[in-house]
């Protein structure tokens, strides 16, 4: 047992580094390409792998959708990865992924896994400029080497969790958000970091009905370089850097720089650290809300709460000091 504590305690330390952990599988070979591509999902969102068990499958439920498994005496959704992805399993699906987001449990049926790999986040790039598959969100570089060609692709599993299982998607009705009040300066905006299309999607719709305007960047790293010229903008002014950002709202998992650092580097920095700052992620659990406290940040919600969103929003806002 201490050894398993241990083991999860460095895991999580990876955070605030800007290095996380990576599970490589293989989902059989592409149908469009004829080859095994090989896939990647963040370790921290795992809970664990178990050998296919028996899947019991309802009326009405539709590929990709395989059926309920019972997994430790509760009973998940069981998806076909390899359907999602256009792959066919050449030895059939035989482990689980049993995953945790935005506090729901599903189980990802996968071909093989082949062993977990530690990076930096600068070597993972959004895949949104070179790859047209909705459910791939990055591309990591497993060796480092800018002239090999070791990649992984990285799932948004956010996107194919809202694409399947309606249940999952946790989007509540902006009721109420409207007849909130937010302290927010004329001219500002929220500058938001989130690398899933779909999340990007929610988190701007859900600022709308705010009235709150937002700059949305793909990578904690852009977010960042838009931070700094904005920064030099309002010196150029006079003016402070609260009159031009209301608030940063950010993602965790992110290609380039992570939300931890993200938020790291604009607490740190004299001229940044009164920008309210929010983490928005699917990563939960009590390890994650420690880092949150730890690297600054300001307030903390899980995916896909709007309302719950809005509150804290107004909070942060609230207690914000120019």
């Amino acid at each position: 047992m201490d050894n398993f504590q241990k083991e999860i305690d460095e895991r999580t330390n990876l955070a605030l580094s800007n290095k996380f952990e990576l599970l490589l599988f293989r989902l059989g070979s592409d149908q469009a390409k004829g080859k095994s591509e090989l896939y990647g999902i963040n370790v921290f969102k795992l809970r664990e792998i178990v050998p296919m068990p028996p899947v019991t499958r309802a009326a009405g439920m539709r590929s990709p959708l395989l059926g309920m498994a019972s997994i430790r005496g509760q009973f998940i959704p069981v998806i076909d990865l390899p359907a999602v992805a256009g792959c066919t399993p050449g030895t059939g699906l035989n482990l689980l992924l049993v995953t945790e987001y935005a506090r729901s449990t599903q189980a990802f049926a996968v071909e093989s896994v082949e062993n977990i790999v530690r990076l930096d986040w600068n070597q993972v790039h959004t895949a949104e400029a070179g790859i047209s598959n909705r459910n791939i969100t990055s591309i990591a570089r497993l060796d480092g080497d800018q002239q090999e060609n070791e990649l992984a692709l990285v799932l948004d599993v956010e996107q194919i969790l809202y694409d399947i299982i309606p249940s999952v998607r946790g989007v509540e009705s902006d009721v109420g958000i409207k007849e909130k009040s937010f302290n927010l300066k004329p001219g500002s905006v929220a500058i938001v970091a989130e690398d899933s299309r779909v999340a990007r999607s929610l988190l701007e719709q859900g600022l709308k009905s705010m009235g709150i305007p937002a700059v949305m960047c793909t990578t904690g790293l852009e977010a960042w370089k838009k931070i700094n010229q904005m920064t030099q903008e309002a010196q150029q002014e006079g003016t402070p850097i609260t009159d031009k950002i209301a608030l940063v709202l950010t993602d965790l998992e992110m290609p380039e720089m992570d939300g931890f650092t993200l938020t790291r580097n604009i607490k740190r920095d004299e001229k940044l650290k009164k920008i309210p700052v929010v983490i928005h992620s699917s990563l939960s659990g009590s390890a994650n809300e420690d880092h949150v406290r730890k690297v600054g940040a300001d307030g903390y919600v899980a995916k896909f709460e709007i309302n719950e969103l809005s509150s804290v929003i107004q909070s942060v806002l609230a207690n914000a000091v120019s």
